[in-house]
């Protein structure tokens, strides 16, 4: 198990304990199928939101709070039965902006992997406005359940009445439906080529700045992310940061980066290049290699 784990592991009832130490190895990074997700349930006779608000310790084990030494984990649910955890991480020295929320965390990594919509969150502080605005530009967002401890579950329409999200802006396939805008690079390079096809598949509907990441480790190790953007503005995440989310959920130190790639649209009405470089200084001297793709 890895040591991240051995003090959130010791607020856990002992069956839900004892049951999820074989899941907790050195590849865990805060993802549950379906079938394991059953399996705990059945193991400890809880109810699910019994269980998952039991499990935000171990999200919040996940976190990498240097400015605030606040742990926030987040948890997930998406239509697939599987649940995806998340927790937020803080940049030292950096302009707050670049900080991933628990939310963000667990939402991106869902994206991430192929997660079609997002069924309920489960989290261990109430959402600020700005996870709220965030979860809003999903796929059915305003019907996402929110747990709380100690609360009963509530619709994002309860914390975010009156909402303006991507309908008000006439978007049609909000975030986490399948987006695909092609773009073009000659290159042979295989990361590359990996950050183009997150490119294609970012979303970016307000500034068609389609744009993707990819940081290699020491280890050989490839964390690939895509842009997500808000109808708000202020509350999209960038490639950069979804990529250090992955690192932190996956345990990988910011110091394995061998190699950082920012893939992004030659048409885009904005340029993602500043505020990247200046995130992955915040943690790693290696130098950002900027590539603009042509939309295709």
């Amino acid at each position: 198990m890895q040591d991240r784990f051995l003090e959130p592991i010791n607020t856990l009832t002992d069956p839900l304990a004892q049951a999820l130490i074989p899941l907790l190895t050195d590849d865990f990074s805060g993802y549950i199928t379906a079938q394991q997700l059953q399996q705990l349930i059945d193991v400890t006779q809880l109810n699910e939101e019994e269980l998952l608000l039991q499990l935000l310790p171990i999200a919040a084990a996940l976190s990498k709070p240097t400015i605030s030494g606040f742990y926030v984990g987040a948890i997930a649910k998406g239509a697939s039965g599987d649940i995806y955890m998340g927790a937020n991480i803080e940049l030292q020295g950096k302009a707050l902006f670049h900080s991933v929320h628990a939310e963000q965390s667990a939402i991106s990594h869902a994206w991430l992997k192929g997660e079609k919509y997002i069924t309920d969150i489960i989290v261990n502080a109430s959402p600020c406005g700005h996870c709220r605005q965030f979860m809003n530009e999903l796929v059915k967002g305003q019907d996402i359940t929110i747990h709380l401890p100690k609360q009963n579950p509530q619709s994002l329409t309860h914390y975010l009445p009156y909402a303006f999200g991507p309908n008000d802006l006439n978007i049609k396939r909000p975030l986490l439906s399948d987006q695909h805008t092609p773009h073009s690079l000659d290159t042979d390079d295989p990361a590359v080529q990996s950050a183009l096809a997150h490119t294609n598949k970012s979303y970016a509907p307000y500034t068609h700045n389609h744009a993707a990441v990819i940081l290699e480790t020491i280890d050989g190790k490839q964390y690939t992310s895509r842009y997500a953007e808000n109808a708000a503005f202020n509350p999209s995440m960038l490639p950069m940061q979804m990529a250090l989310s992955a690192m932190v959920r996956h345990g990988q130190d910011f110091a394995d980066i061998t190699r950082a790639v920012l893939v992004e649209s030659s048409k885009g009405k904005v340029s993602l290049i500043g505020a990247t470089t200046d995130a992955l200084n915040a943690v790693s001297q290696v130098e950002l290699e900027h590539i603009l793709a042509t939309p295709a």
